[in-house]
């Protein structure tokens, strides 16, 4: 505990962090065998911030794994020990999920990132090697008692992030907290201090050593984080985001002071904070939605600066990052399908799109749930400073989705298909299965899309027209 903590205000943080009856019920639990628990980390931190509502709880103890295993099996509903080979027992009951892990005092070999588990003693010697001092807090249970040997209350009082031990060994014991810095910048709206930037700078090589998958499991939870924005800047201004999303740097394209056009990077980082924040993926979309504006950009006599094709070059380039981060294939066909279509309202505003082309639009988003997130992406990137011109593009995206609306309850537009499937085309024109039945299905469709429902009598003399036209008649 730091000097600065008096004893009454130690003893009024540690039951303020001690609210959790579970926590309390373990403790005892862990106290009549002898062991020390200590309630750790994000649970202590968030509870000093917000208050009580923590679903999982993090404790700290000294007894071995396999003795807290003995003791859990006596007290939960279920134990699993998949982290047991580095110190760490979980358990569940009453619908919360706790995780427990023996002090540890671990020694990293040089170049490894897999460290060489050593238990400790201590609270104190746990709590050193945690990444940020606002996460090396530690709240005693049954009888609270206030641990902060590093001053992380001070810290999260003043939104400061810096490491227990000198960054440099924090980092190098494991370079994935410096991506973590600056998604605490983005939780926490918080500042790094000198010393944890300059040497996130320094060591940001290091992200190498780091697998793409937690290097993608990192950028997850940074694009959703209240100050995301803020994170961003953090990875971009110490070449971090150089290392594994090097496409997000390059946005900040050197600005002609003769061609003048808008800044890509502060625009791409507006429309992202725009975007709900409970839809990762939309927000990964809306963060990437101009990467191929940096090679698609072309200077024009008169000061005008062209981005041709910029969003069918990015979904390219997104799908290639993407895959290297080890994204399902899912999510990285949604955030694609996002950029490549995030140009498609333009015009709609100047000249309304007919029947046809609305359904077009439906159909090629593939999903109400993908649709919806393309209208979110569409009003997201209306950054104009025209207040004027803001207010009558938001109007029109209002259209759109009101004539959208107003189809598909006219047609079942989500409901799109041509009149007659493929058996039934194949029975009609004594086809085989192949390429064939697929150009007459996408001519109904496309049939579809234009004239709205038709019958299955008029689905058949458009098959017998077109059969016709190729020789098959």
């Amino acid at each position: 505990m730091t000097a600065e903590v008096a004893d009454s205000q130690q003893r009024q943080l540690a039951t303020m962090v001690a609210v959790y009856p579970l926590a309390d019920e373990l403790g005892e639990w862990f106290a009549a065998a002898g062991h020390e628990l200590y309630l750790v980390g994000g649970t202590v931190r968030d509870t000093l911030l917000h208050g009580p509502g923590a679903q999982d709880l993090d404790f700290a103890t000294s007894a071995r794994p396999e003795e807290t295993e003995r003791l859990l099996n006596g007290w939960a509903d279920h134990v699993w020990t998949t982290g047991a080979r580095f110190g760490t027992i979980s358990a569940w009951r009453d619908d919360t999920v706790v995780e427990i892990t023996t002090f540890r005092a671990d020694r990293y070999e040089p170049g490894s990132r897999h460290p060489e588990v050593v238990y400790g003693e201590r609270i104190e010697e746990d709590l050193a090697r945690r990444d940020f001092t606002i996460n090396a807090m530690a709240v005693q249970v049954p009888e609270p008692r206030f641990v902060d040997p590093f001053g992380g209350l001070q810290d999260l009082r003043d939104s400061r992030l810096r490491t227990p031990q000198v960054p440099e060994v924090s980092f190098g014991d494991d370079p994935l907290r410096m991506v973590r810095l600056a998604r605490f910048v983005g939780v926490l709206d918080a500042e790094p201090d000198e010393p944890a930037r300059a040497a996130a700078e320094r060591m940001a090589v290091e992200l190498d050593t780091v697998s793409r998958e937690r290097l993608r499991d990192e950028l997850d939870k940074l694009v959703v984080t209240p100050a995301a924005a803020k994170g961003i800047d953090v990875l971009c201004d110490t070449g971090l985001a150089d290392r594994f999303v090097p496409e997000v740097s390059d946005l900040r394209m050197e600005r002609d002071p003769i061609h003048h056009h808008k800044d890509v990077y502060t625009h791409s980082l507006a429309v992202m904070e725009r975007c709900p924040r409970d839809d990762r993926i939309l927000r990964l979309a809306a963060l990437l939605h101009d990467i191929g504006k940096p090679p698609t950009r072309e200077f024009h006599a008169g000061g005008k600066v062209t981005f041709h094709h910029h969003e069918v070059v990015g979904a390219r380039m997104a799908r290639q990052r993407l895959k290297e981060l080890r994204y399902p294939g899912d999510e990285v066909e949604k955030i694609c399908q996002l950029i490549a279509m995030h140009l498609r309202f333009h015009g709609y505003a100047d000249q309304p799109w007919s029947d046809s082309g609305v359904r077009r639009y439906v159909r090629d988003c593939g999903s109400d749930e993908q649709l919806w997130r393309l209208n979110q992406l569409t009003r997201a990137d209306i950054t104009t400073q025209n207040k004027k011109k803001a207010r009558w593009l938001e109007r029109s995206v209002d259209h759109l989705e009101a004539r959208i609306e107003q189809l598909k309850e006219e047609e079942e537009l989500s409901r799109i298909r041509p009149a007659l499937d493929g058996n039934e085309i194949m029975r009609y024109l004594d086809l085989q299965p192949g390429p064939l039945v697929g150009e007459a299905r996408e001519m109904l469709l496309d049939a579809r899309l234009d004239q709205g429902p038709m019958s299955e009598e008029e689905a058949y003399a458009l098959l017998d027209q077109w059969a016709q036209e190729r020789g098959l008649r």
